[in-house]
């Protein structure tokens, strides 16, 4: 066994803002899909009022199914944007 000091400073844990920022730099339609997620929510969140005859069971569905949409729609976007730089427009 060998007798060396490992110096653990180099090795600092990056918190979950950094990783976040480092995320948008490598795909920018993530960040795209988390505030069309939390957009729908809030709209669901105050039109909750007015939902009419639906009961809360099928509206929170509903309104589930429409954050899940926007997030893949987002994504989708996201993929077809790389795809077409690196496939039709030969960027890398």
């Amino acid at each position: 066994m060998s007798n060396q000091k490992v110096d653990f400073s180099e090795y600092e844990s990056e918190g979950q803002a950094s990783k976040l920022i480092q995320k948008s730099k490598d795909s920018p339609f993530v960040p795209i899909g988390i505030a069309g997620f939390l957009g729908v929510a809030a709209l669901g969140a105050y039109n909750y009022k007015n939902r009419g005859k639906v009961t809360t069971s099928v509206y929170l569905m509903q309104l589930r199914v429409a954050a899940q949409g926007t997030v893949v729609g987002a994504l989708c976007l996201g993929l077809i944007y790389s795809m077409t730089n690196r496939y039709l427009l030969k960027k890398d």
